[in-house]
């Protein structure tokens, strides 16, 4: 019965590290574009040897950190929102004004999920790489519809949890 017990733990252990996969590798981009950029400001202006894959390694990742904690970002609530004006109405009008923007927020995103498909698409087919390092397009950008799909889930699971009262325990600490 112990070993049930330890890989049950294992599993939820290995179950909370793919969920939050997507701020690991938004982390990850993050450390990498902090130290390259100031690796490199010490190599162009310290040492004279400039990076010259430099810029490209940077888009890499600022594309991936922003559509990589996109998804993380609507699962833990952590969008920017003014809420000044909405939080004035009377609350027939701010649940009819959540219900506006939810349609917004998933037509929006859906319309980018379409859009980044072919945007992809389009890499794949033309096989255009960086000029420095040869790196495919694909693979810089093809994280944009990985990101709108998990955007859509997470935008999904944090209305059922808000719908539930789930995330009330949480309000009140």
């Amino acid at each position: 019965m112990k070993w049930l017990v330890i890989f049950l733990e294992k599993k939820n252990k290995l179950l909370s590290a793919l969920l939050n996969l997507d701020i690991v590798i938004a982390g990850t981009a993050l450390v990498v574009l902090v130290v390259l950029t100031f690796s490199g400001v010490f190599m162009r202006y310290v040492l004279g040897a400039p990076f010259t894959w430099l810029e490209e390694v940077q888009l890499w990742c600022m594309v991936w950190i922003v559509y990589a904690a996109a998804g993380a970002a609507f699962r833990t609530g952590s969008h920017v929102a003014i809420e000044l004006v909405v939080d004035m109405l009377p609350e027939a009008a701010q649940n009819i004004i959540e219900v506006i923007i939810s349609v917004i927020v998933v037509v929006v995103v859906g319309y980018l999920l379409i859009q980044s498909i072919g945007f992809v698409e389009l890499f794949v087919r033309s096989g255009r790489t960086t000029n420095m390092l040869s790196v495919p397009y694909t693979l810089i950008y093809g994280i944009v519809p990985i990101s709108c799909v998990l955007m859509l889930v997470n935008f999904f699971y944090a209305k059922y949890r808000e719908i539930k009262g789930l995330d009330s325990e949480k309000e009140g600490e």
